[in-house]
């Protein structure tokens, strides 16, 4: 394994750790940022504990709730760390358990590693794109480390099924959404089926055969996305910028992602 793969894991379980002990007191405050979406304190306790991490490997890093550095800085990076601390934050707030620790190592705006990590199930998925391998393991705490990698599984896309699996937002699905849902059921012999779920959880449906579509077109920023984009590019789907109709880039000017598509079926 990589050194900086490791490492990542390591302070996405010790974030999960953070965000725990918020997620189980008996109430939290929940604040309001100035595009509207919400925060706690799990969110600020985690992202200071993941850069605790990051920060002695020098690579520049992108976080949700960094303050964010000007394009004229970071347009010459070639390489960085994309971090979401608590991906799903409304998902945590309703208490269902669909919320992620992201962290994604982005190379000349490619994603290189990834790793997504589900604090309330000690759920782990990690992925190397160069080696074009992703992994799906459980684990609960940093000491537990070396056994819960050494029978990690390989994930994989499914072959699909009788039914054609969406993968939907349970916060987003909007208009758009549900147009191209319909567009589906126009288009393909398949019975349509809806999976809900939050988080970059979506992502990793779609990576290792539980979904077959994920298609998004409400706002996402390269946080929620990264860690995702690297897990599904390991396993050889690709994240389709539908107004480019290229790969999606990172480390961009504007963070703010167009619609995109990770679709594995033909």
């Amino acid at each position: 394994m990589r050194k900086e793969l490791e490492i990542a894991i390591k302070a996405a379980i010790a974030g999960g750790e953070e965000i725990l002990q918020v997620y189980n007191s008996e109430e939290f405050h929940v604040e309001i940022k100035n595009d509207s979406s919400p925060l706690t304190i799990a969110d600020t306790k985690a992202n200071s504990k993941i850069m605790e991490f990051l920060a002695p490997t020098a690579i520049k890093i992108i976080s949700e709730e960094n303050r964010q550095i000007a394009y004229t800085h970071r347009k010459n990076w070639d390489a960085c760390w994309i971090v979401d601390p608590l991906d799903g934050t409304k998902e945590f707030i309703k208490k269902n358990g669909e919320f992620t620790v992201n962290i994604a190592l982005i190379k000349n705006g490619a994603p290189f590693l990834g790793v997504i990590y589900v604090p309330a199930t000690g759920v782990l998925y990690y992925a190397d794109v160069e080696k074009a391998k992703a992994y799906k393991t459980s684990i609960t705490n940093i000491e537990n480390f070396n056994s819960a990698i050494n029978n990690s599984e390989v994930i994989r896309p499914g072959a699909g099924g009788k039914n054609l699996r969406v993968v939907g937002s349970k916060s987003h699905m909007n208009d758009d959404t549900l147009n191209y849902i319909k567009s589906l059921k126009e288009f393909h012999s398949k019975t349509v089926e809806i999976v809900p779920v939050g988080s970059s959880l979506k992502f990793c449906l779609v990576a290792e055969g539980l979904a077959d579509v994920y298609p998004r077109f409400a706002p996402t920023m390269e946080w929620d996305t990264a860690a995702g984009h690297a897990i599904c590019n390991a396993v050889g789907l690709n994240v389709v910028d539908k107004e480019t109709g290229k790969e999606m880039r990172y480390n961009r000017e504007n963070l703010l992602n167009n619609s995109f598509l990770v679709s594995a079926i033909g």
